[in-house]
């Protein structure tokens, strides 16, 4: 699930998608949103599905399979998997989206081979996700919210901070920075596809962006020393519009030797990437006791 959509499907062992389905995301009301949740993985529901993994835009205690809260949807303190879990008849695996975008493009993406790799997905929000010593960290997956600006401009959603990586590189800071350049029509794609054509302004929008995003990636090359950065979500589509000016700025921010062993990378798997990862983490729910 994102801030737009959820995305459904039926995905076997070795992460391939057999069967997928999409609905928009419910963002007035949480009893509603949980419904349609429910509903997107009822409707794939057979005999062969052994569990379901959801990937969610929200902080989760693991321990208790409880959402603590969520910036971009309405979900807050509720014990998500027990209910999911009664509703659907099948053991249920609840993972943070970044987290469960990470771990799908490192067992079967981009990621395959690294050891150490971070991922950000930038969509409606700034989702990432760690994978370390060929683990995923679980209890991650709010790198959205690293602050890159003291007392910049604010958060979104239900985020009360200020000058957050998410408020700054997201398609939602995009499309309001190519509204205020453009005018109101003007989304994040479009601006993407202005800069495709040529346009400067777009250029320079994008190129602004990607250099705050290579800032950002910059702390997370010194703090994890990866071998690989990934970049997913919707608005990775702008490729080296933001890959190249992040790629010029990691390289001033992060410490030798890390900066020079790192390489930045989009996403293998696309909009699958979610829905694959939660598959993934459900399968290994499942391997104790297999």
């Amino acid at each position: 699930m994102g801030g737009t959509k959820i995305l459904a499907g039926i995905v076997d062992p070795a992460g391939e998608v057999e069967r997928r389905r999409e609905r928009a995301t419910e963002l007035d009301d949480q009893d509603r949103l949980i419904e349609e949740i429910g509903a997107a993985a009822e409707e794939l529901l057979d005999d062969s599905v052994a569990a379901v993994g959801f990937g969610l835009p929200s902080r989760i205690d693991q321990q208790e399979g409880r959402v603590d809260g969520s910036v971009n949807v309405p979900l807050q303190n509720v014990a998500l998997r027990d209910l999911l879990s009664k509703r659907l008849d099948r053991p249920v695996a609840l993972e943070n989206d970044g987290n469960a975008a990470a771990l799908a493009e490192h067992r079967v993406g981009a990621g395959r081979g690294a050891r150490t790799m971070v991922m950000l997905t930038l969509g409606t929000g700034v989702g990432g996700g760690v994978v370390i010593d060929g683990k995923l960290l679980r209890d991650g997956g709010e790198l959205g919210h690293t602050v890159l600006i003291y007392d910049g401009v604010p958060c979104q959603g239900t985020c009360t901070g200020r000058g957050h990586l998410e408020a700054l590189v997201s398609g939602t800071a995009a499309a309001k920075l190519a509204q205020k350049a453009f005018g109101p029509a003007v989304d994040a794609h479009r601006l993407v596809r202005l800069a495709a054509e040529g346009d400067s302004t777009a250029i320079e929008i994008l190129d602004g962006i990607g250099r705050m995003l290579g800032a950002a990636i910059g702390s997370f090359v010194n703090i994890f020393r990866p071998q690989l950065v990934v970049i997913g979500g919707g608005f990775a589509s702008a490729g080296d519009f933001l890959l190249e000016p992040a790629r010029e700025t990691m390289r001033r921010e992060a410490l030798p030797p890390a900066r020079d062993r790192v390489e930045i990378v989009r996403a293998e798997l696309g909009t699958a990437a979610g829905v694959i990862g939660a598959a993934l983490v459900a399968f290994d729910e499942l391997a104790p006791a297999s």
